[in-house]
């Protein structure tokens, strides 16, 4: 009896160190920037949540991947707190840019700064117009 009981609390006791992880994709394409957070700080076992990591004006384009974890580490502080505090790691991967490369030999029209509703027609007319003799894609720049 005494031996399942010690068996018992040492399984509870791993089981209970096993680290949290949740990811959320978010279907952009990441690029090699992140944002990390090792100690994002929660309240009262989590019922307060952290803070909201800014990311805005590091990753202009969006985020990519959400990633929250409860590491070894969060998880001996917070127990070591009574949950009081409960810190979480969060990382953030940025997401690459959404604008189409243009190729430096791709044909270009320029239309200026402030055009007119016509000159801005005749450009796309331009365009579409070598676009189908030459068969490529041709960029319209203001």
């Amino acid at each position: 009896m005494r031996c399942s009981l010690g068996l018992s609390a040492t399984v509870l006791l791993v089981a209970a160190l096993g680290c949290y992880h949740a990811t959320v994709e978010t279907g952009l394409t990441p690029s090699s920037q992140t944002v990390e957070k090792s100690f994002a700080s929660g309240w009262i076992a989590g019922l307060i949540p952290p803070s909201t990591v800014q990311t805005a004006s590091k990753c202009p384009n969006g985020a990519a991947k959400i990633e929250t974890q409860l590491s070894f580490v969060n998880q001996l502080v917070a127990w070591l707190t009574a949950y009081i505090y409960t810190p979480m790691s969060i990382k953030v991967t940025c997401a690459e840019s959404r604008r189409a490369s243009v190729s430096p030999t791709a044909p270009r029209i320029d239309v200026g700064t402030n055009p007119t509703a016509e000159q801005v027609k005749d450009a796309i007319s331009r365009a579409a117009a070598l676009s189908l003799s030459d068969g490529v894609p041709v960029y319209i720049e203001y």
